[in-house]
């Protein structure tokens, strides 16, 4: 099960041995632990599910507590359910680490990206802006929403000011370029959604992984 949880450390650069920089994510995977194994005779589907880091057993609810303590491992901060096509292959309490991945593979990336509140509609959209002459009362203004006796209201989708940011983003065949396992970090090529310290999901790409 080529998948993980981690924790988005930073951004960096490294340099291959022709001499040529590499612009890398930093990731601070692992190690997570298998908390449930879902099968198709139990649950009606095939699933593992994952714990990442450690939690105060204080912190966790007493329903959560006892599904850890029946895993037999300590209580986790993070729980994540991954689909595979046979369960049987893992294992309650079974490790999983950055070791179980090989650089130069591709990647799916999933995480949280920032929020940056309520937007106009040029930050949002890229729309263009108006004339910035004097007299001008239309500099950042959304422009005409609708047209005028028919139909007379605005369509429904239409690209206006709003929330913006703070959606799940996944970000496809990303090349791993760096494994450093004693360390548990993971330096992924280019950028990746998400602040620093937020939760990502990383698994081996779906549609472009070299056959």
């Amino acid at each position: 099960m080529k998948t993980l949880l981690g924790k988005k450390i930073g951004m960096t650069q490294i340099f291959t041995e022709e001499g040529s920089v590499v612009p890398v994510t930093v990731i601070e995977a692992g190690p997570e632990v298998v908390t449930q194994v879902k099968t198709v005779e139990t649950d009606g589907y095939n699933a593992v599910q994952v714990g990442y880091e450690d939690q105060k057993p204080q912190r966790v609810n007493k329903p959560m507590t006892g599904h850890f303590e029946k895993a037999g491992v300590t209580t986790k901060k993070y729980l994540a359910e991954f689909r595979v096509e046979e369960g049987e292959h893992y294992e309650v309490g079974q490790e999983i680490t950055v070791a179980d991945f090989e650089e130069g593979m591709k990647l799916d990336v999933t995480g949280t990206s920032k929020g940056k509140g309520t937007q106009g509609n040029i930050k949002r959209h890229g729309h263009h802006r108006g004339p910035m002459s004097h007299g001008s009362k239309h500099k950042r203004l959304a422009g005409g929403l609708a047209a005028g006796t028919y139909p007379s209201r605005v369509f429904k989708g239409n690209k206006a000011p709003g929330r913006m940011g703070r959606d799940k983003v996944t970000v496809q065949n990303v090349v791993l370029v760096k494994v450093i396992a004693d360390r548990n970090l993971m330096m992924i090529k280019g950028a990746l959604p998400g602040k620093r310290g937020g939760l990502v999901k990383i698994r081996a790409a779906v549609k472009g992984q070299d056959k």
